[in-house]
């Protein structure tokens, strides 16, 4: 029997069915065990969490003096009201749950390599906890999940896919249940490339014929993967197995052709290409936010041009961190978006290109027009050679 019990009356050899609160109030990425040890019940008495679903069918019962209530079930939850907040204590909560999410995905990830099962329970937790992120402050957690190592690119790949499909499920006002999936199916879209060797996802020059066919087997590997589970949705199984596919029909595995592609495995296409070449890999530094939306609306049959336009709108004309040329001939690079003009975001000056000198850093938010300041347009990171561009877009001081 479901019971919801108060972190006090925990007792190890209880059975966690369910954290309640956030996911970011404690250490566990999962529920769903027996507690044993002293350590984890010592990590949970230390966290935020004061309540816990307990089933007293698997493990210790309260004692019978003890009053808890008993449902059936446990109460839906439902999505609650996310105030937008300030930039530097989203980026300070972002960077939290990016790290948290790396660890989750990394974790879930060896699971699956040991045989296991995905457990969606887990899954949608996390899902929900990014959503949250990106009603809170829309541009921080996008921005922030394409700071990756090389070592990390796998799983934080998968949070970023993740975030974004969720971004641009909104843009396409797709019911919100719709939206939890879509960032389901973003978590989960790369997972067959835990079946590719790491000699070949971490090369860091171009791969063979014979390597590149390797890679391409990923979504078929993926899908196999996620069908063990009956409960994942055929929406995530579609854009696992999908979304390499283009509208001209020259992707994989299928070929398929404009609407024989799903809206779903439309958005996870659009979602895999910007979060990946935006990030430096083992064999290529990433491309600029800014000019990366403008190759990829430049790639005709690869992507439906209302998928990429939600897109656009998600991320912005100028996404977080692009550098960009103002019409004073100082250079910036692009802070937070603003959401009543994709052309006038808040930037951050700090080098001018006629003189070629840095210049005292300062904010500027071109929606006020104070300084008659405007974006002429994007800068070419290779054209300079700017080494702490990430630390000036995402410094907590901006």
């Amino acid at each position: 029997m479901l019971k919801r019990i108060s972190i006090d009356q925990l007792r190890i050899g209880m059975y966690i069915h369910q954290f309640c609160g956030s996911w970011l109030d404690h250490s566990f990425w999962k529920a769903g065990f027996v507690l044993k040890s002293q350590a984890d019940y010592q990590r949970l008495r230390q966290s935020r969490v004061s309540e816990l679903w307990i089933d007293s069918a698997k493990g210790l019962d309260l004692p019978p003096d003890s009053q808890a209530p008993a449902p059936a079930q446990e109460p839906p939850r439902a999505r609650e009201a996310q105030p937008r907040v300030a930039r530097a204590e989203e980026i300070q909560r972002a960077m939290k749950l990016c790290t948290r999410s790396k660890h989750a995905v990394m974790a879930m990830f060896q699971e699956v390599r040991m045989g296991k099962a995905i457990e969606l329970a887990q899954v949608d937790d996390l899902v929900y906890e990014l959503s949250n992120s990106l009603l809170r402050h829309p541009d921080m957690l996008i921005s922030l999940a394409r700071l990756k190592t090389v070592n990390d690119y796998t799983y934080m790949h998968s949070v970023a896919v993740c975030a974004l499909m969720v971004a641009v499920a909104r843009q396409l006002e797709l019911p919100e249940a719709q939206v939890q999936q879509a960032g389901v199916a973003g978590l989960l879209h790369d997972i067959g490339k835990l079946t590719i060797p790491d000699s070949i996802l971490n090369k860091p020059e171009k791969l063979s014929a014979a390597e590149f066919e390797r890679i391409k087997q990923h979504p078929v590997a993926g899908s196999a993967i996620l069908r063990q589970n009956p409960q994942v949705d055929a929406q995530v199984l579609d854009v696992c197995l999908h979304h390499h596919e283009k509208i001209d029909g020259s992707g994989y595995p299928h070929n398929l052709v404009g609407e024989q592609i799903s809206l779903f495995a439309q958005m996870g296409a659009v979602c895999d290409v910007y979060d990946a070449v935006t990030s430096t890999r083992p064999y290529n530094r990433g491309w600029d936010p800014a000019e990366t939306l403008q190759r990829m609306s430049g790639w005709t049959g690869h992507f439906s041009p209302r998928v990429l336009q939600a897109l656009v709108k998600s991320v912005g004309i100028y996404p977080v961190g692009s550098l960009v040329r103002l019409h004073s001939g100082q250079l910036a690079v692009v802070l937070e978006q603003n959401p009543d003009s994709l052309l006038m975001p808040k930037v951050k000056v700090f080098f001018s290109s006629r003189s070629k000198m840095p210049l005292p850093q300062r904010v500027l938010d071109l929606s006020r027009g104070r300084d008659e300041e405007r974006i002429v347009g994007r800068e070419a990171l290779e054209d300079w050679d700017f080494k702490q561009l990430q630390q000036l877009w995402s410094d907590l001081s901006a």
